[in-house]
């Protein structure tokens, strides 16, 4: 199944009102990387939430680059992660793949500043 993308929202000078959407641990989710967007992850099930940042397989010094993972914890957790650069964590498409543990009490949205 395809991944569920998130919007991208461009955080401005006079504000915005903020769009999350349910965190979905099945199908997990994507969305459009410049590197300049960062991640919102909400928390308020009872137990804490893996996100990880699905690196793309560059080496670096001949060294793989592994995967991001952030723990979200529970009841009251907010995670705020990003910058993510392109020529890491950027798949087919420019999209950053997101993955959760759980999708539980999750809510998530993505940002541009």
């Amino acid at each position: 199944m395809p991944r569920t993308a998130l919007t991208v929202q461009q955080i401005l000078i006079d504000g915005i009102a903020p769009s999350f959407v349910a965190g979905d641990a099945v199908n997990h989710h994507s969305f459009s990387n410049t590197g300049e967007e960062l991640l919102e992850v909400k928390n308020t099930g009872g137990a804490p939430v893996t996100v990880t940042i699905k690196a793309n397989g560059v080496k670096v010094g001949g060294v793989l680059v592994p995967d991001v993972t952030v723990s979200v914890p529970a009841t009251t957790g907010v995670k705020m992660i990003g910058r993510m650069d392109p020529s890491v964590f950027n798949q087919a498409g420019g999209l950053v793949n997101v993955d959760l543990s759980s999708g539980t009490g999750i809510t998530i949205a993505a940002f541009r500043l």
